[in-house]
């Protein structure tokens, strides 16, 4: 009987005391030092006034509020320029600037590191034309050197210029001629370059156009070989699938991928897409939605990441990322507000990626779709936990199928983050010294919010250099006494 009442009790505690408990030590080694941070794509909503609808002071508020909690290390900022500097053929710098200055005063005042750029030429007829190279960067120093948005820290001149739907369409030549000339343009503003430098090449992994000379990491190469002079940033883009990151082979593919020492490599845009054939099933899904869908035809949107998993998912590409000594990712994207397909100016076939609709009542007439979804739990703290300058922290801990983890450091502060995309709880007892920290975990059913809707953690005060963590089951779970 006494034996009896002994198991019971084992079973009825939290965790138990089981001793099939992994044993996880974060040390005190940086293997990826002064990390630039998670962030996201946020840019200015170009098409909102074409949609009949500027984001209102009150919507304006509720995303701040929500940035505030994530604290992104970096934000990426890209402009659609018809929609700004460029209107029929004249340059007018201060036309539609208004959400613009909005967007960049908020990164300014949270000191929130900005990669700026335009997607394309105003037209793709003016791809070589110097008359775009001279108004592109004459508004870059407009709203860096007279509008003050010195958070502005690097250019991009075109997006994923290795893409057919790209104005250089793979051309690298072409491509590293406009790079040298923006770079000669921006020289002529006394100050600028001291403020911004170009990034690049911003092409995309695991994809190569048949009328390119070159792979991703090939572009990389190249550019580190003939720009590196001028290059202050190097980005790339990732998209890949579910199966590919949770089997580890993702995280192999970024190995191939070399920047000179000094510099840093970020994720500029990155998410999931469903288009290999292990997952067959997450693209039948998404293409069933998309055919009844009210806001999109699916023909650029993850019709998914309104899902739970989606929120595992973003925080393991994350620990490729941190783990594969690249410096930074930014989810794509952050609102289902910032573009059409083909930046239309119609609010039809939205590209339907981001964490809420924050023009969901306004525009289309659901007050819901302004409520963040589940990714945003998860995002958020993979931001604000993981500062900008911080020391990803070697993690010695058993390779267990499922599992992954990731640590990191700054100015006595650390954070430890653990995804379980397995079917089975696992209990880790992680060596990790921590003064008065937090535990939050993204349960499906069970992600504690505040009265902002905003995470609320599931224990505070946590002290001591050993902490035992159940981790349930297909969730994200993190401890941290940053702040």
């Amino acid at each position: 009987m006494r034996l009896l009442k002994l198991l019971i009790l084992l079973f009825l505690l939290p965790c138990g005391c089981r001793d099939d408990s992994l044993q996880v030590r974060v040390s005190e080694t940086a293997t990826n030092p002064s990390y630039l941070g998670n962030g996201v794509e946020w840019d200015p909503y170009d098409e909102a006034g074409s949609w009949g609808c500027d984001i209102s002071e009150e919507d304006w508020q509720k995303l701040f509020l929500r940035m505030d909690f994530m604290r992104p290390g970096y934000v990426r900022c890209m402009i659609s320029s018809p929609f700004r500097y460029f209107d029929g053929g004249k340059y007018d710098r201060q036309r539609n600037e208004a959400s613009l200055l909005k967007l960049l005063q908020y990164c300014r005042t949270r000191d929130i590191e900005v990669i700026y750029g335009e997607f394309n030429p105003p037209d793709f007829s003016m791809k070589g034309d110097q008359k775009w190279v001279e108004m592109s960067v004459d508004y870059l120093n407009y709203l860096v050197q007279e509008k003050g948005m010195d958070c502005i820290r690097h250019f991009i001149i075109f997006n994923e210029p290795d893409g057919y739907w790209a104005s250089p369409n793979g051309d690298y030549d072409f491509w590293k001629s406009m790079m040298q000339r923006f770079h000669d343009e921006m020289a002529k503003y006394p100050g600028l370059t001291d403020k911004v430098s170009l990034a690049g090449p911003d092409v995309v992994v695991d994809y190569r156009n048949p009328a390119s000379a070159f792979d991703a990491p090939g572009w990389v190469a190249r550019t580190a070989a003939d720009l590196d002079h001028m290059v202050g940033l190097y980005d790339i883009h990732a998209y890949p699938g579910q199966h590919q990151v949770r089997s580890g082979a993702f995280a192999e593919a970024l190995r191939s991928f070399k920047v000179p020492e000094g510099k840093k490599l970020v994720l500029g845009e990155a998410g999931y897409k469903y288009w290999r054939p292990e997952d067959a099933a997450l693209q039948a899904e998404c293409d069933r939605r998309a055919a009844t869908d009210k806001l999109t035809r699916g023909s650029d949107s993850q019709m998914l990441c309104g899902e739970f998993f989606y929120g595992l998912d973003l925080p393991l590409l994350a620990m490729d990322v941190m783990d594969g000594g690249l410096s930074g990712m930014a989810v794509w994207m952050l609102d289902d507000s910032m573009h059409s397909n083909g930046d239309s100016g119609r609010p039809e076939d939205l590209k339907v990626w981001g964490f809420w609709n924050i023009l969901g009542e306004e525009v289309f007439g659901d007050a819901s779709l302004e409520e963040p979804k589940p990714a945003y739990y998860s995002w958020s703290l993979m931001c604000r936990y993981f500062p900008r300058g911080c020391d990803i922290l070697e993690t010695e801990a058993p390779q267990v199928d499922g599992l992954r983890m990731v640590a990191a450091g700054k100015d006595g502060h650390r954070t430890f983050a653990v995804v379980n995309f397995s079917d089975r709880q696992r209990v880790l007892d992680v060596r990790m010294p921590l003064s008065d920290g937090v535990r939050f975990e993204y349960v499906e059913g069970s992600c504690p919010v505040d009265e902002n809707g905003l995470p609320k953690p599931v224990a505070t005060g946590l002290e001591g250099s050993s902490h035992r963590l159940c981790v349930p089951a297909q969730s994200f779970v993190l401890i941290s006494d940053f702040k």
